[in-house]
């Protein structure tokens, strides 16, 4: 075991699904909260406060005709705390105060990118919008899709996620950009669930302050959603406890306070993240297929190393479904969070989860709760038990992101 495990979330109110309040598994955590502090409420509050119909202002955020949005994929709130010296101006910000904006959230479930972005891109729990992990199945053709960077080609992303994202409602209201790298423009995940509006690239973050401060000179209301993915990168290679990931994060600390000095004054800065990270040692990522018992009856195998779905043949029945969990808990005892899909849906881990849904969810899932990571090397790259960060689980680590709000031009002062 790990000396040093991540901590499970406190208690929050479980957000709009089928059951709130406590779990329906034994030791499961509370449900994020949709509907009140999570990433689905960024976008939507942002659009509110700008005065456009159709959202509420759920995070209390001020007023304004032009509100950026910053996501730094893979920036967690436990992070971000650890490493303040790093980032003297995002301390100042928060040294300022926030008045009612909370300083953190919850990220989407799983705690994946696919996932969280998309929640954050449709103001909707993953169980609405349907990107349910970084690869599931996708039942009308039996087979394992993945949702991010490789994309199947029997999936129509619009069709996969068929609900009109915020940036695609808000930009019949307003100027609407989405800051990003050149690589996500059209791309399948962007199609799904971050379409709308004008799309500028960027290779380098001075390149996009640079692009981010000309979108938005115009005259009348502007969004703006400007994505930055290197310190997830940093910390996937080196880990988020090395200098590699320190460094990106003194360099997204650079970045956000270029972006306060060169917007126009009285623009909302927001700076959140999709999901936080942990570091698993290469001692604790595992091959689980290579125990027969953890696989015994299963069909497909998707997820992620932290958030495992697994999906049973037809003639396991309830009784292999109930001989897999035994199995998985005998192996890893308190290490792992053992459920079934009924319990997670119950327990409004998705959120409400429409029927189209419901069979992109494992029947089994294994979600890590100590510094663990888990592989099907019969279907997994070689490479991937390399991968030092990791994300996906129901930890504080990995759920919890943060909520920074100020104005630019303010130096890290919020308006009040």
């Amino acid at each position: 075991m790990p000396d040093e495990q991540p901590q499970v979330s406190p208690s929050t109110p479980a957000g709009p699904g089928p059951v709130s309040g406590a779990p329906a598994a034994p030791g499961l955590p509370p449900a994020p909260a949709y509907g009140q502090r999570s990433v689905a409420e960024v976008l939507t509050s942002a659009a509110a406060s700008m005065g456009i119909g159709g959202f509420t202002n759920t995070l209390k955020l001020p007023q304004s005709t032009r509100v950026c949005v910053v996501v730094a994929d893979g920036l967690g709130r436990n992070l971000l705390k650890q490493k303040a010296a790093h980032t003297p101006f995002l301390r100042s910000v928060l040294q300022s105060g926030q008045g009612d904006v909370p300083v953190w959230l919850d990220s989407a479930f799983p705690s994946t990118t696919a996932a969280a972005l998309s929640s954050l891109g449709t103001g909707l729990p993953p169980g609405e919008h349907g990107m349910v992990g970084y690869d599931v199945l996708d039942p009308r053709q039996d087979k394992v899709v993945n949702l991010l960077g490789n994309w199947d080609p029997g999936v129509d992303p619009e069709a996969w996620q068929p609900h009109p994202t915020v940036l695609e409602r808000a930009a019949e209201h307003a100027d609407v950009t989405t800051i990003s790298l050149p690589q996500f423009a059209g791309s399948p995940m962007t199609r799904a669930a971050l379409r709308g509006g004008r799309f500028i690239a960027g290779t380098t973050s001075h390149a996009r302050t640079a692009s981010a401060a000309e979108a938005m000179s115009g005259k009348g209301p502007s969004l703006m959603y400007f994505y930055l993915n290197e310190l997830d990168k940093a910390g996937h290679r080196y880990g988020c406890q090395s200098e590699q990931w320190e460094h990106q994060l003194e360099e997204l600390d650079a970045t956000v306070k270029r972006l306060s000095t060169s917007l126009p004054a009285g623009t909302t800065i927001l700076v959140t993240a999709d999901h936080g990270m942990l570091d698993v040692p290469e001692q604790h990522r595992l091959d689980y297929s290579a125990d027969p018992a953890l696989v015994d009856g299963v069909r497909h195998t998707a997820g992620e190393p932290r958030m495992v779905h697994l999906y049973l043949d037809g003639a396991a029945g309830v009784r292999g479904r109930d001989r897999l969990l035994a199995a998985w808990r005998k192996r890893f005892g308190n290490r792992i969070w053992a459920f079934t899909r009924e319990d997670a849906i119950a327990a409004g881990l998705f959120g409400t989860v429409r029927p189209a849904v419901e069979g992109r969810i494992g029947d089994v899932m294994i979600a890590a709760r100590d510094s663990l990571a888990l592989y099907d090397t019969r279907r997994s790259r070689p490479t991937a038990m390399e991968v030092v960060g990791q994300h996906g689980s129901l930890t504080k680590a990995e759920r919890e992101v943060p909520l920074l709000c100020f104005t630019a031009g303010g130096k890290g002062q919020r308006r009040g």
